[in-house]
């Protein structure tokens, strides 16, 4: 597996199939070794969630959208929370992406939690914000919260990713 350089990037980003979609500013979320997505919506987890082996039994938490005041801004208390990114990521068959929080994030007592973009995967994703500063957390709609990374696999996959969150958030 190899990373994408800024390079690679930019010609997938310029595809017909564009690797990200809905970008703010390209010129500003392309970074040396990956894309940052920028931060649509905070929404507050409401009751448990369950997973199983197969699934059958998986239950997501409801949740309850947070709204931005009037400066576009939103104060989060310690806690977690669902953010959801303005971009929708398309990822190809040959290609994986996984997620960092931006250091800023992490200067400020905030975690950001993701899991693997799979081959194959296209949506807009979620990830879970985790506030551990115990004065709290001020985040600004659009902010750019996490930067993708994307790896070449060392084949194309024979079956990219057909889950329940294909198309997610579109």
């Amino acid at each position: 597996m190899t990373m994408l350089s800024r390079q690679e990037l930019t010609a997938a980003m310029n595809s017909p199939s564009p690797l990200v979609e809905q970008m703010i500013d390209p010129g500003v979320q392309t970074q040396p070794n990956g894309l940052e997505l920028t931060l649509q919506s905070v929404h507050s987890l409401q009751g448990p969630g369950s997973v199983s082996f197969d699934n059958s039994e998986r239950i997501l938490p409801g949740t309850t959208f947070l709204d931005f005041d009037a400066n576009g801004w939103l104060h989060l208390d310690p806690g977690i929370y669902k953010i959801i990114y303005n971009e929708v990521v398309n990822i190809p068959e040959g290609l994986a992406a996984i997620a960092r929080a931006r250091s800023s994030l992490l200067r400020c007592g905030v975690a950001l939690e993701t899991a693997v973009w799979d081959a194959g995967y296209s949506g807009r994703s979620e990830s879970l914000l985790v506030v551990h500063n115990p004065d709290g957390f001020r985040l600004k709609r659009n902010a750019r919260v996490v930067q993708l990374i994307f790896f070449k696999l060392s084949s194309t996959v024979s079956q990219g990713y057909s889950g329940i969150y294909q198309n997610e958030n579109k």
